[in-house]
């Protein structure tokens, strides 16, 4: 095999890197560890960040690409090893092929037919429209009666295999933190709950199609599990690019007044005067465009796929800055009439090192709450963005295409439901995840919070 490396793999696992520093730096400060330690010392938090922490993993499993060599022709002696073009990832590799196993067109979940009648030859040769069997659903059956049997059987199997591998995980865990202060238990009851469902998944799925499949006969369930890595990719990555150009501005508008912050404001406003969505849907056609007359800087076509999402991350976090701008721009401005920064001033303490000392620490609460909350409106983003035809490539796996297509797949009769079914619930699981814990956040680090608790 040939390792790929892509654009987006290789920033997620420098977002890694740097989440693991930003752990190792926070030993340093205990102020902000025991902020940190108030948000998971509730169950609440436990069980969201564990969520969270499993669709990062798999969204890291998925950004493992590779492509397999060729077999070459028999009885042919080639030195040159070619290479297929289709890339895969380790996550592919974990779900035992789910995506590799096509059906003619739409099949409803668990269904052993097809969803729509086709033209059929009967045993004796005649012409008829009737329901086609699936190819790669229910074909280990004797008698299609049989079903509700065989899935009940194979569950109590998954379940008794996920629960040893529960058992294996958290074991470990268990012995090494059973006497910590913090509701360990109740992460461990969903990381048992998430094994347990995701072997349950892929057991299952080498019979059947738990979600049934599209109008191209793709797996459902296989569509919305590669959907999380552009999830969390898309959330994370704009994110951290709004943040900079957001601190930074608002910072400086705060801090120095006059002309900085006239010329901030003026950005700021005139944005937020441009309908967002416009400004998103012209840049990512600017940048299509350029893709399309520059066919030779990508090898593969995952690679031109992974460019226009690239993009995307990028306008999307530099046309969303302005809302935290004024929020930090607000605080700077207070900061910057307290007694402390103004005796820095009449001591001739550098403008440098007033804002590294005293004005930054004092609006990282406001930078960690607007982080987890724009990280779950930016994955709703997306889905708006793909759902008006400006969002992700159509090849790459993501919820708001998959809304898109269901469009009219609804309009039916009968509808095609469970396409948008299953965008909806991995969708809905991360965002009410991490919104919940941006709850958290923010109950832990917003100052007049902690200051209404202790006058309470």
């Amino acid at each position: 095999m040939k390792p790929v490396v892509l654009w987006s793999d290789a920033l997620i696992y420098l977002l890694v890197i740097a989440l693991a520093f930003f752990f190792y730096r926070l030993r340093k400060d205990p102020q902000t560890r025991e902020r940190w330690a108030e948000v998971f010392s509730s169950r609440l938090g436990m069980v969201a960040f564990t969520v969270i922490a499993a669709y990062i993993m798999v969204a890291l499993l998925d950004s493992l690409h590779f492509r397999r060599a060729l077999e070459n022709p028999e009885g042919v002696a080639v030195e040159e090893v070619f290479y297929d073009n289709k890339v895969t990832s380790v996550f592919d590799l974990l779900t035992g092929g789910m995506g590799e196993r096509f059906e003619r067109t739409y099949s409803a979940p668990f269904a052993l037919i097809s969803f729509e009648k086709e033209n059929l030859k009967d045993a004796a040769g005649k012409d008829i429209r009737d329901y086609p069997p699936l190819r790669h659903a229910g074909q280990h059956l004797a008698d299609p009666s049989q079903r509700g049997a065989d899935v009940l059987g194979k569950t109590f199997t998954a379940l008794f295999w996920g629960l040893l591998l529960s058992a294996l995980l958290i074991g470990p865990q268990w012995l090494l933190l059973r006497r910590s202060r913090y509701p360990w238990h109740a992460s461990w009851l969903t990381q048992g709950s998430i094994i347990c469902s995701g072997v349950w998944m892929v057991s299952l799925s080498r019979y059947y199609h738990i979600l049934g499949t599209d109008l191209g006969g793709t797996d459902v369930l296989y569509q919305s599990l590669k959907g999380i890595r552009t999830g969390v990719l898309l959330g994370t990555l704009a994110t951290l690019i709004m943040l900079p150009i957001a601190v930074t501005l608002g910072v400086m508008a705060g801090y120095f007044k006059g002309w900085v912050d006239d010329v901030v404001q003026y950005l700021y406003t005139t944005l937020s005067s441009i309908p967002g969505i416009l400004l998103i849907a012209a840049s990512v056609l600017l940048f299509q465009v350029y893709i399309d007359l520059n066919p030779d800087f990508f090898a593969v076509g995952m690679e031109k796929a992974d460019a226009k999402f690239i993009a995307l991350c990028f306008i999307l976090g530099v046309t969303s800055w302005s809302t935290l701008c004024r929020l930090i721009r607000a605080e700077t401005l207070k900061i910057s009439q307290l007694g402390y920064v103004q005796a820095a001033h009449a001591f001739g303490v550098s403008h440098t090192r007033i804002l590294a000392r005293h004005v930054l620490p004092n609006v990282v609460h406001i930078i960690l709450i607007t982080f987890v909350l724009e990280f779950s409106a930016l994955v709703l983003a997306e889905a708006v963005l793909s759902y008006i035809g400006v969002g992700v490539d159509p090849s790459m796996g993501s919820w708001g295409n998959m809304i898109n297509g269901a469009r009219s797949e609804l309009s039916r009769e009968p509808a095609v439901w469970w396409t948008l079914t299953g965008a909806f619930f991995f969708m809905f699981a991360l965002v009410l995840a991490a919104n919940l814990f941006s709850d958290l956040v923010r109950d832990a680090f917003d100052p007049r919070t902690s200051l209404r608790r202790v006058e309470a």
